[in-house]
């Protein structure tokens, strides 16, 4: 888990959460660096995340807001083509914030009181645990 500063947006992080990413093999094996798929919001769907994540040659699974469809539209041949989106895999992003609804369940994560990170960053974990522990 990585925490970032409490103000700024989540789309400046994005890059520095896709380095640091790392999934364990079920056989075994070094991490996987690169996920089948990107579900995000439509937060996320700026043209730098985008080239980055076809650079990597990931699936990228983000709706295009109503004004990115606007400026591409007004351009014409030279706005390019629409966005690729499976509204099926989306679907399954409800998991996610469901989850992130748990967290925001504590004051102390929704609010964010502690003023460092690593403070708030433990919080998140302890409350991680009692969430696992109750399942």
């Amino acid at each position: 888990m990585m925490v970032g500063p409490g103000q700024a947006g989540d789309s400046p992080m994005f890059p520095v959460v896709m380095d640091a990413l790392r999934v364990p093999r079920l056989g075994g094996g070094p991490a996987r660096t690169r996920p089948d798929a990107v579900l995000g919001d439509k937060a996320y769907s700026s043209r730098a995340n985008r080239s980055m994540l076809r650079n990597r040659k990931i699936k990228t699974v983000i709706p295009e807001p109503s004004d990115q469809k606007g400026h591409r539209k007004r351009r014409g041949s030279r706005g390019g083509r629409p966005v690729n989106f499976d509204s099926n895999t989306y679907k399954g992003r409800n998991t996610v914030e469901r989850s992130f609804s748990l967290f925001k369940q504590w004051r102390a994560i929704a609010t964010r009181y502690d003023k460092l990170a690593l403070t708030y960053r433990a919080g998140v974990v302890l409350y991680a645990v009692v969430i696992w522990l109750r399942q």
